[in-house]
């Protein structure tokens, strides 16, 4: 018993001051310790991010989203190193879908950003949704405190795909980035339509060859299109960029336009304002978490599920009423 113990113990001041210093394995472990669902991990991972929670909040916060396609992980590739040249340090947080079936997930971002993941100034942690909506994982905001706590001033979460749940990357980001590439097709309209009302900027990227007229011809297009969507920032206007992250085009211009955003909302105040309603939502989406805990947790909830599924499966019950049975049960308890 005593030995088994000693293999779940974990040294949490060890593992902050590792995170303080900056060790890269020390910061990796932390994140692997707040996404473990392994219930002794819980309060180890509370008490490490209490201690962290002093030390963090000093970065930028970037979102990038868009299609399948658009060349996220080449962009943040190419973006990530032109920050770390500029004596940043960039921390990625690249989110993986996982698989309905299986729970399971590529995770294959460091083999996509191959030249920032070599990069002594960056660290990149691939993280799969777990199957939470939104396109992050569910401890997002809590990976974000700890590379934030390591000193990492750059924080980018990369997220799947584009779409209306984009409003929770939203919620975590300081400045969201879609990207978006000419020529797609009319068939991605109305997944743009939905997250253009909460982007900063607007990128065509793969603006590079051939394709140039046709991103200069996408970027004209869309800067006509913001002029009649309210900004996602009050008292930003959303910009319209082109890039290329395959050749660098356009990737200073990108820097500068989120250093005169992070100016601009500093000093107006909406900067700290945003960061309030970002720790409000955390507290809203840990509450969510703990609750679906309880309820799946909950023994006679445990026993019951079987039954009221088969029973909605089959079309006999309202899934509402099945949920409100479950959430009696627990409650009762």
């Amino acid at each position: 018993m005593e030995e088994k113990a000693d293999r779940q113990y974990i040294d949490i001041r060890a593992l902050v001051k590792g995170v303080l210093r900056g060790d890269r394995a020390a910061l990796a472990r932390a994140i692997t310790l707040v996404e473990s669902a392994a219930p002794q991990h819980k309060n180890a991972a509370q008490a490490l991010l209490a201690q962290l929670l002093p030390y963090a909040g000093q970065s930028v916060r970037i979102g990038v989203t868009g299609p399948p396609g658009a060349g996220k992980s080449t962009f943040i590739d190419t973006f990530g190193c032109a920050l770390t040249q500029r004596g940043h340090k960039v921390a990625v947080l690249a989110i993986d879908p996982s698989s309905a079936l299986h729970r399971g997930s590529i995770l294959g971002d460091k083999t996509r950003m191959e030249s920032l993941s070599r990069d002594e100034n960056a660290f990149i942690r691939p993280s799969p949704t777990g199957g939470v909506l939104g396109g992050v994982a569910s401890t997002t905001r809590e990976a974000i405190l700890i590379c934030e706590a390591a000193r990492y001033d750059i924080i980018i979460v990369e997220t799947v795909g584009a779409g209306q749940n984009e409003v929770t990357l939203r919620s975590m980001v300081d400045f969201l980035l879609l990207l978006l590439i000419a020529g797609a097709g009319d068939e991605l309209q109305g997944i743009k339509r939905g997250v253009i009302e909460i982007a900063d900027a607007v990128v065509i990227n793969k603006a590079d060859g051939d394709n140039i007229a046709r991103a200069q011809a996408a970027r004209a297009q869309m800067k006509r299109a913001l002029r009649f969507v309210a900004p996602a920032t009050v008292g930003w206007a959303t910009r319209a960029l082109t890039a290329s992250g395959l050749k660098g085009h356009g990737i200073e211009e990108i820097g500068e336009v989120i250093s005169e955003f992070t100016a601009q909302t500093k000093a107006s105040g909406g900067f700290k304002q945003r960061r309030t309603e970002q720790r409000r939502a955390w507290l809203h989406s840990a509450i969510e978490r703990q609750w679906r805990d309880i309820l799946y947790g909950h023994e006679a909830v445990r026993a019951a599920l079987p039954q009221l599924e088969a029973a909605v499966m089959a079309g006999e019950l309202p899934a509402a009423a099945a949920a409100e049975e479950l959430l009696r049960l627990a409650l009762d308890g």
